[in-house]
């Protein structure tokens, strides 16, 4: 674990210099990385075809390999997300407040980067190219450990990006990676209190959990989405149709795709009648309620399980429960919801209110699909994940949930009587 040590107290040092540098140096600095990145784009792709091809080899679905998968036209988007991020306002050094007390006491509340962000995630590389421009734009060091299935890629993009913050005269080691992908090396990254302030995982529930359960370093929980789209008597059907069909299909291995479908049970009949056949054109395995299957004994439609309701698929999997009211969503999502984002299509306005105040979760849609959860979608720029907690940030985390704040207090030799 001595290389790792290394690694922390490097990216420490390396955060005590950026604090340094002004909003133009870091923006230079980030539009210097996305052109490295262009600029070595056939090494990235060719290291990311090695982990394809061991992925293939390891039996991973189509929807895990596209989480994987690299080709220019991603990395032209993963550029077009430095530059957006180099085009927001940099929040660091901004005032929150400031209070002058009667005693002639000046007291301003103002932004300023956390120090060392730990980022642990899985299988989308994007993901590394996301982390490292918003941690330099805000300031933070920090230490990225991606999964294995993505290892040579995710090496491959770090020299790029080290490459250009070198040629940026901006301290390299502001962006590590750790390149051995032992579990070991997690355990060691989540107590190294003293040189890191912060961990975000990105990933499963199991690799969330063990990071909550086993972190010496604070924790941001992120992303798990079992995210679900209710469906009321009131609504629009062809709203419906186009929002279910979206928020499951357009891109299923994302956290913010639904992986379970409530119905009013008014309208189950004739919804699902034209939800059906559209979810199996488009390669959706369908898992149902008893009820649900009742409707529809002559279609291929699995019994769906406890486990069904609960489960994170990332896949073309969709469980189905008719329900009673809206009461019975509210209460099924309660139960089985990741608090990620959850929706309601309805055109009656004191149902949406009630589903809008009672369910919690970190984003709440009426009439719109779940997909726009995503820092990009709401004006941020790129995000680091998606918090589910409710402490210090929620939703999407941009610029702003990368910073912490301190107090600067300003006197002209007051003391304390």
């Amino acid at each position: 674990m001595h290389l790792l040590e290394q690694l922390t107290r490097q990216a420490k040092i390396a955060s005590r210099q950026l604090v340094h540098l002004s909003s133009d140096d870091k923006n230079k600095a980030i539009r210097h990385i996305g052109s490295v990145l262009w600029q070595q784009r056939k090494e990235i792709l060719s290291a990311n075809e090695k982990d394809l091809e061991a992925s293939r080899k390891q039996g991973l679905t189509e929807s895990k390999l596209d989480r994987l998968r690299l080709d220019e036209a991603r990395i032209q988007g993963m550029i077009t997300g430095l530059e957006q991020i180099a085009e927001l306002q940099d929040p660091v050094g901004e005032t929150i407040q400031t209070v002058t007390r009667p005693n002639g006491l000046q007291i301003e509340q103002v932004r300023v980067p956390f120090g060392v962000i730990g980022i642990i995630y899985e299988s989308r590389p994007n993901v590394t190219v996301d982390a490292a421009g918003l941690t330099l734009k805000t300031g933070n060091a920090v230490i990225l450990r991606g999964g294995k299935e993505a290892i040579n890629t995710n090496i491959a993009l770090v020299k790029a990006l080290r490459d250009g913050l070198s040629q940026a005269n901006v301290p390299e080691d502001a962006i590590q990676i750790i390149q051995q992908t032992e579990r070991q090396t997690i355990e060691h990254l989540i107590r190294s209190k003293n040189d890191v302030d912060l961990i975000i995982p990105r990933g499963g529930a199991g690799l969330i959990q063990y990071v909550l359960e086993h972190s010496l370093v604070p924790v941001i929980e992120t992303g798990v989405g079992n995210c679900h789209v209710y469906v009321d008597e009131d609504a629009d059907l062809q709203m419906a149709l186009d929002i279910a069909i979206n928020a499951k299909v357009q891109r299923p291995s994302v956290c913010n795709a639904i992986e379970s479908l409530l119905v009013h049970e008014k309208i189950a009949s004739n919804f699902l009648a034209a939800l059906i056949p559209v979810l199996k054109e488009n390669g959706v395995t369908i898992r149902g309620c008893e009820q649900t299957k009742a409707l529809f004994p002559d279609d291929e439609i699995e019994t769906a399980s406890h486990e069904d309701f609960d489960t994170e698929f990332l896949d073309l999997i969709l469980a189905i429960k008719v329900v009673k009211d809206t009461a019975a969503a509210i209460e099924h999502i309660d139960r089985y919801g990741t608090k990620h984002s959850e929706a309601i299509i309805t055109t009656n306005e004191s149902t949406a209110k009630q589903f809008l105040t009672e369910v919690d979760a970190a984003a709440v849609y009426h009439n719109a699909s779940t997909r726009f959860t995503d820092g990009f979608e709401f004006g941020f720029g790129a995000e680091i994940g998606i918090s589910t907690q409710k402490l210090h940030a929620r939703g999407p985390m941009g610029l702003i949930e990368m910073t912490s704040y301190k107090y600067l207090i300003h006197g002209d030799g007051q003391i304390r009587e």
